[in-house]
């Protein structure tokens, strides 16, 4: 799937934004994206240029205090209905799975974005892609694929 990811470092604001836009080219149906990584690591901006290039409209923001965003997908080329937002700075795993979590993503049709992944880790699927990213300075961030 993600297979030729490895490291990348951004520079700025917008290269965070295309890598994320790059991924979600690499994207199918049932995907779980897992983002590890500090505050004003680049998680959320990652995430707007993922969200951006499958389609989802309206304000691309973290889901920090609601816990989750859904984004109703039009049609498109990637199976893809609906992209699951999730931030779990805040919950626990018992919270998620009361959010109809095995639902979520047990359907082919949907895309989780897990940011804070660690806080809820063993109710997330093996088959889940795991990311870290990390504030190298004021605009440079690496994000590279992790294993779990």
């Amino acid at each position: 799937m993600f297979k030729d990811f490895k490291e990348v470092i951004t520079k700025n604001t917008q290269e965070t934004v295309k890598l994320g836009k790059e991924f979600a080219q690499n994207v199918k149906g049932g995907d779980i994206i897992c983002l590890k990584g500090g505050l004003g690591a680049g998680k959320t901006t990652f995430t707007q240029g993922f969200l951006k290039t499958l389609g989802a409209e309206g304000a691309l923001t973290s889901p920090t205090f609601i816990v989750m965003k859904k984004y109703s997908l039009k049609k498109n080329s990637y199976k893809v209905k609906n992209i699951y937002h999730i931030d779990t700075y805040r919950v626990e795993s018992e919270d998620i799975l009361d959010l109809g979590w095995k639902e979520l993503i047990g359907n082919k049709e949907n895309i989780i974005i897990i940011e804070w992944p660690e806080k809820i880790k063993n109710i997330i699927p093996f088959r889940a892609v795991w990311l870290n990213f990390e504030l190298i300075d004021k605009d440079r961030r690496r994000v590279s694929f992790i294993s779990r």
